[in-house]
């Protein structure tokens, strides 16, 4: 998450996707598909975004922020959620 803060996706997305290879806790995963899916929000990939967001929520459906990120990307950006 360092990478992430301190403004290097490029790395932070490296860490995380192998984050996904290597855990196996469905709940852990909806983490980092959600952290995946708040980096491409920021590089302003939205459509990449609400993926992640989709695919953290079917792992944890009990993730508020999720939602609420895929409300605010289909509202300011005027895209369909499904």
């Amino acid at each position: 998450m360092s990478a992430q803060s301190e403004g290097n996706y490029a790395e932070a997305l490296q860490n995380y996707y192998e984050a996904m290879r290597l855990e196996i806790d469905p709940y852990d995963r909806s983490y980092i598909l959600y952290n995946i899916g708040l980096i491409h929000t920021s590089n302003g990939e939205h459509t990449k975004a609400l993926k992640y967001y989709f695919r953290a929520l079917e792992r944890n459906p009990f993730l508020p922020q999720a939602f609420n990120n895929m409300v605010v990307i289909c509202h300011y950006v005027r895209l369909s959620p499904l």
